[in-house]
């Protein structure tokens, strides 16, 4: 079955809007959560939509541009490391999605959401989990591209600010190179203390 044709049937089951939602930036040791809230148009389909990881980064580009300017509504939210440590990234990325969807003002009946937690708030019967959701779902799919694509232009922007950590090439995940700048500069500001915690513990990196 076709990511479009997944939403048709879900659409036409509620008699309703579907509205997809995800997430980019669970597992890195830096930088923000960022998700995405997208509904797409349908009836007319947008070309390539697909899981943002099995996409190029240039092609992602080019299919971000497309999702933002064809589809019905989209909204995107952004959880800060600091906030992901106070609320943990579990509680971070569902907050993340929570605020993309309120920012969607068009109105919906159901929305899907990538994995297998519910997002707060928003009443069950009003929600549908799909685990691997962004290869199933054109609406998750389309949201896993703005949220990516939105994570990695942030992660660029940062390291222009910080510039010794090479943000722009590993967007802060774990990557050896990474862990060996840590290692050797200690933790910045955007760095997850509460990811960070055990390697630095490890190393003997202060807080």
């Amino acid at each position: 079955m076709g990511l479009y044709e997944f939403d048709r049937i879900l659409s036409q089951e509620v008699s309703g809007t579907i509205i997809g939602t995800d997430e980019a930036g669970r597992g890195p040791l830096a930088g923000p959560v960022v998700a995405a809230a997208v509904i797409l148009d349908l009836a007319n389909p947008i070309d390539g939509i697909d899981d943002s990881k099995k996409i190029s980064p240039s092609k992602r580009e080019k299919l971000y541009d497309i999702v933002t300017e064809q589809s019905i509504a989209w909204a995107v939210s952004i959880v800060d490391a600091q906030e992901i440590d106070t609320l943990n990234i579990l509680q971070a990325s569902l907050t993340a999605m929570k605020r993309a969807v309120d920012s969607i003002t068009k109105p919906w009946s159901l929305l899907l959401v990538d994995g297998n937690k519910m997002v707060g708030e928003i009443p069950t019967e009003k929600q549908r989990t799909i685990v691997k959701g962004d290869s199933k779902s054109a609406s998750i799919a389309a949201a896993s591209i703005v949220a990516k694509v939105t994570r990695d232009r942030i992660m660029e922007e940062y390291h222009t600010s910080f510039p010794l950590y090479e943000f722009g090439k590993h967007k802060g995940y774990p990557t050896q190179k990474h862990r060996e700048l840590v290692a050797l500069h200690g933790l910045c500001p955007i760095h997850r203390k509460s990811f960070c915690e055990k390697f630095i513990l490890q190393t003997e990196l202060p807080l």
